[in-house]
């Protein structure tokens, strides 16, 4: 049965909204440039890596404007990936968010150059986190820097190739899965906890849901492709089996696929567990995500 977004995640995606914009007025670039960038991160996109950024600032007693731009720098580098990612020597994707992508409408170059600007703004945007003390900055600067790293390598193992054929097709993609998706959604939950400066039991807690829910929110991608429709979901479905991609549901069919999202579902909800009522929001993300339908 479908499951609704919590009732706060309007405000917290109306507010990251807000803080994109007034952080897109870079005077020194083009309008060109200015303009592909706008039309990648301020789409009608989710808002999930961000999202997680504040919410788990706020589940480990933190406020959640001490995280404002670790969670804009890190929706900067998923919007940079995307852009990347549907370029045509890659996914080759005309369709995002049900809108032409960055390339058809403004060209390849521009579209190669805006991902490479996201990426340096994003760097430059933890610059400004408010930190209590010199340690936070380095790390936030190393979580964000790692776990790109891991997403490019990811996109290597799913786009290109050079993993170990001969491993077990299940291991392959759960790290593919774990690496091109999963590491910027444990980081954008690592994140928010760093910027609270959470302890140590707290920031296990979040570290457990950020991997739990990073690897669920990819085998429910899966099953979109699958399932769903791209008058629905605002881009091309079916296209991981086109390209003979291993996914979850091609690995365990779609019911096992659907069973170890769910397994990962409680997973994450129990790793919040302790943290009490500050997460209520969190745990309810985490069951909204586990059903979602694009």
């Amino acid at each position: 049965m479908p499951i609704d977004p919590p009732a706060r995640f309007g405000e917290i995606i109306a507010e990251i909204d807000r803080a994109i914009e007034d952080r897109l007025n870079e005077p020194s670039f083009p309008q060109l440039l200015t303009d592909s960038i706008r039309h990648a991160a301020l789409g009608a996109g989710k808002r999930l890596r961000p999202a997680l950024t504040l919410l788990t600032c706020e589940a480990v007693g933190g406020d959640r404007s001490r995280a404002i731009s670790p969670a804009i720098a890190v929706e900067l580098i998923h919007a940079f990936s995307l852009v990347h990612d549907d370029l045509p020597a890659l996914d080759n994707d005309e369709l995002r968010r049900g809108e032409p992508t960055v390339h058809v409408r403004f060209g390849e170059a521009t579209a190669i150059l805006a991902g490479d600007a996201m990426m340096s703004m994003a760097f430059g945007l933890l610059a400004e986190t408010p930190c209590e003390h010199p340690g936070m900055a380095t790390a936030l600067v190393q979580e964000l820097a790692q776990a790109t790293n891991r997403m490019i390598a990811g996109q290597v193992l799913d786009t290109v190739g050079g993993g170990d054929e001969n491993a077990d097709p299940l291991a392959q993609v759960r790290l593919i899965h774990e690496q091109k998706t999963g590491a910027l959604l444990r980081a954008s939950c690592r994140m928010g906890a760093i910027a609270a400066d959470a302890d140590d039991a707290a920031l296990d807690a979040i570290t457990t849901f950020g991997e739990s829910i990073g690897l669920m929110f990819q085998i429910v991608d899966d099953l979109i492709d699958v399932e769903q429709h791209e008058s629905h979901t605002g881009k091309k479905t079916g296209k991981d089996h086109e390209a003979g991609k291993l996914t979850y549901p091609s690995v365990l069919g779609v019911q096992g696929a659907r069973d170890e999202a769910n397994r990962l579902r409680d997973e994450a909800a129990g790793a919040l567990s302790h943290l009490g009522e500050r997460s209520r929001t969190l745990q309810e993300l985490t069951a909204y995500l586990a059903c979602r339908t694009k």
